[in-house]
């Protein structure tokens, strides 16, 4: 090993930084968050406005029915008030039976009329509230479609820079001994993305804590013959 290889793993690491932070920024991309929350918003509307939608359909059944049964019964008084005034039916009991029935059928006719109105009220207005809720979630719909577009062209940049970024690293690698660059990777892997350092003076720049000025004198004498590590968080240290 030399000063050499520990210099050229210096510069792997910051290629791997410059990784990590870029992958940070991918998954932390504002307007994930708002993405989010309009997906959260467009469900809840797509949710009232099917709830909505079934109520319309309870009423508008009910308003076709009331309207079958009105017109059953128009069809009734229609066929009882021929009657009555055909002159077939003479016996004066009979016609007042007749009129009673006759007037029976109005008031029924009268009150399914009366519910058929009340039923197509309330009818159209959930065909207001339909259509609001549809329109929001339309509204809605394009603005996740607008997110979505963003946060692509964003991933496609960043993904851009990190497969530049992987190749430069991929070529320094190629540099250093395969041994070497394995003890980097899994002492960057335990050390939260710092694998190697630079030692100033008695201070490790990856945790910044010192070591005694012993170590720090022999690592300087070694000039990078040998791989030495920060007693405090385990980084390869380069004098």
């Amino acid at each position: 090993m030399t000063a050499e290889a520990l210099e050229t793993l210096l510069e792997v690491q910051d290629r791997d930084l410059t990784i990590d932070r870029l992958r940070h920024r991918r998954a932390t991309l504002p307007e994930r968050a708002a993405l989010e929350q309009r997906l959260g918003e467009l469900a809840e509307r797509r949710r009232a406005a099917a709830e909505i939608g079934a109520r319309r359909a309870e009423l508008l059944a009910l308003e076709h029915r009331l309207d079958d049964e009105a017109a059953r019964l128009g069809a009734r008084i229609a066929e009882v008030d021929q009657r009555l005034y055909s002159g077939t039916v003479t016996s004066p009991r009979e016609l007042q039976a007749m009129q009673a029935d006759l007037e029976m059928l109005r008031r029924q006719r009268s009150e399914l009329e009366d519910r058929e109105l009340e039923c197509m009220e309330q009818r159209e207005a959930a065909d207001a509230q339909l259509a609001a809720a549809e329109a929001v979630a339309g509204e809605l719909a394009g603005e996740v479609e607008r997110l979505q577009a963003v946060i692509a062209a964003a991933e496609a940049g960043i993904d851009g820079e990190i497969a530049a970024e992987q190749a430069a690293r991929d070529a320094l690698a190629a540099r250093v001994d395969d041994p070497l660059l394995r003890d980097y990777e899994q002492r960057r892997a335990r050390n939260q993305g710092v694998g190697i350092a630079r030692l100033v003076g008695t201070t490790c720049q990856a945790c910044h804590l010192t070591i005694p000025s012993t170590e720090a004198e022999r690592i300087r004498r070694a000039g990078g013959g040998q791989v030495a590590s920060c007693d405090n968080c385990g980084a390869i240290l380069v004098p």
